[in-house]
């Protein structure tokens, strides 16, 4: 399991932007529904949430870990197991707290970096977007939006399930060609909160043992 949650939170949720080689296909009602969604997130001051990553194989789901995640604007912060991402704007700190090892290094400009609902904006270039109709998540009848990538890049297909009335995402289903999945279930939202001026720094002097890597 820390295997799978090192390459989450190193890339495997990481959408290179890609040229398009074919004709981009986005359905009308899909987009309004995932733009009306990426301006409300936009329209916070900050956003936390609490979520169930999983991941498996053939499907199915096999492992469970919980996981926080703050941000704010172009900011932000994660927490997974013995793992913890800070993005201060500038550069990404990957920590880890049981190899006690940090990797810092620039968010390459040919890509998004980590986030739940990072597909929100990168499906504008990089995805084929159609509307899949209605299917029931928590209880909540959520829209259903299915994401295929215009060119390869490892993934067969993207899930995404939206809550149209709130404009917020409830889950994400990430599909790979190897017959992997791994599953994001957002649990607990909230917004606008007072956080820590801190929150999205990170202070070497907590990590004085521990090995730092710049690349």
């Amino acid at each position: 399991m820390k295997k799978l949650v090192s390459k989450i939170v190193l890339g495997a949720f990481v959408v290179g932007s890609m040229s398009l080689v074919q004709a981009q296909k986005i359905d009308a009602k899909a987009k309004k529904i995932l733009d009306d969604i990426t301006a409300n997130y936009n329209s916070k001051k900050n956003s936390y949430f609490k979520f169930a990553f999983g991941s498996g194989m053939n499907g199915a789901v096999s492992k469970t870990e919980p996981g926080i995640y703050y941000s704010a604007g172009d900011k932000y912060k994660l927490k997974i197991m013995e793992t913890e991402q800070i993005f201060d704007g500038n550069k990404i700190y990957n920590i880890n707290t049981e190899d006690m090892e940090v990797t810092v290094a620039k968010p390459n400009g040919s890509s998004t970096m980590f986030s739940p609902i990072n597909y929100l904006t990168s499906y504008r270039k990089d995805y084929n977007v159609a509307y899949s109709g209605k299917k029931t998540v928590d209880g909540v009848n959520a829209d259903l939006i299915k994401l295929t990538p215009v060119k390869a890049n490892g993934l067969k297909y993207i899930y995404l399930y939206v809550d149209s009335a709130k404009k917020q995402m409830l889950k994400l289903e990430q599909h790979g060609n190897n017959k992997d999945i791994s599953v994001i279930s957002i649990k607990e939202y909230k917004e606008n909160q007072q956080l820590d001026p801190n929150m999205f720094v990170f202070d070497k002097s907590k990590f004085k043992n521990y090995l730092v890597t710049e690349l």
